[in-house]
């Protein structure tokens, strides 16, 4: 069964694995700093959540080849590859900040996805997706950048 932020004991093990950050991780690939990528991911899932004021659209080359993609990325097993493009919107410029209160962010919000409702959800290159598929992409997002930084 694929892992989804909507279940108890998955959520529990992604706050394990943010907890064990510390400013002496180092990125495995990427660009980011520990602390640009914990802010990157909380921006991602407040996106998701619908935390905040955002516009869902989704782009056009998401129009021609987001729901073949979208396919590929949460009906396989494999976690998301190394390099995967992120949306301008969710690219982290500032290279400190306070690390443990972003820690604290993010796992607030990965709890929240226990209670998960935003039926107006368009990610901006797959599109339209439903609650099963969020959940699992959510799941790999985190995973994603929690083994770029080793943990």
């Amino acid at each position: 069964m694929m892992k989804t932020l909507f279940d108890h004991a998955t959520r529990e093990e992604v706050i394990q694995r943010i907890n064990t950050l510390s400013t002496d991780c180092t990125a495995q690939w990427g660009k980011m700093n520990v602390y640009q990528m914990a802010k990157h991911c909380t921006i991602w899932d407040e996106w998701v959540l619908g935390k905040g004021d955002h516009i869902y659209k989704q782009g056009f080359l998401g129009v021609l080849f987001g729901k073949m993609a979208l396919k590929g990325a949460v009906n396989v097993e494999k976690p998301m590859m190394k390099n995967a493009p992120a949306g301008k919107e969710f690219v982290v410029q500032e290279k400190n900040g306070d690390l443990q209160l972003q820690k604290e962010a993010w796992i607030d919000l990965i709890k929240q996805y226990k209670s998960y409702s935003n039926p107006g959800f368009i990610h901006d290159f797959y599109g339209k997706m439903t609650d099963e598929q969020i959940g699992i992409f959510a799941y790999k997002h985190s995973d994603h950048h929690l083994r770029q930084f080793g943990v």
